[in-house]
C-alpha cells in the first residue's frame, strides 16, 4: 500500500496540539462514499474551531473523487505520492508529486489517481471535518 514514501513518513508521525499529542498512524482510514477513495482525518475542525482540516486522501488506481462543489470551503490538494489528474471546470490539471492545487469555494472539480494508486495531503479552510 506504501512505500518508502512521504506517505509513510506522514502516516507514522504525530499532529502536536498544546494539550494533546495523536499518532497518525492510528487513525482509522474513512471510506468516501466514491468507490477506492479513502480519507485519514489529521486534523479536524473540532480541533480548530472550525477554523481548518487537513485530510490524507486515498484514491485508488483508475478510481476517483467525482464531480464536486464545496460552497463554503477553499481547498488545497498537496500531491504526495502517485499519480494522477484534477479538472477544475474546465481545465485539466497534471498530479504528480509535489504538485499543489488550489481550489476556490464554489467551483465543480473532480480527482482521478492514474498509474497506480495517488496521495493527497488536502487542507480545507473553513474546516470540512
Amino acid at each position: 500500500m506504501m512505500n518508502d514514501s512521504i506517505v509513510k513518513i506522514f502516516n507514522g508521525g504525530k499532529v502536536i496540539y498544546q494539550n494533546k499529542e495523536i499518532n497518525i498512524e492510528k487513525l482509522e482510514w474513512n471510506k468516501n462514499p466514491n468507490k477506492g477513495v479513502y480519507l485519514k482525518h489529521i486534523v479536524k475542525g473540532e480541533d480548530t474551531a472550525g477554523k481548518f482540516s487537513c485530510h490524507i486522501v486515498k484514491i485508488e488506481s483508475g478510481c476517483e473523487i467525482g464531480q464536486h462543489i464545496h460552497d463554503s470551503n477553499w481547498e488545497l490538494h498537496e500531491v504526495i505520492d502517485g499519480e494522477g489528474k484534477c479538472f477544475l471546470e474546465d481545465k485539466e490539471i497534471i498530479y504528480s508529486i509535489g504538485t499543489l492545487s488550489v481550489i476556490p469555494q464554489g467551483i465543480q472539480h473532480k480527482v482521478k489517481a492514474v498509474n497506480g494508486d495517488l496521495y493527497l495531503f488536502a487542507k480545507f479552510i473553513p474546516a470540512l471535518v
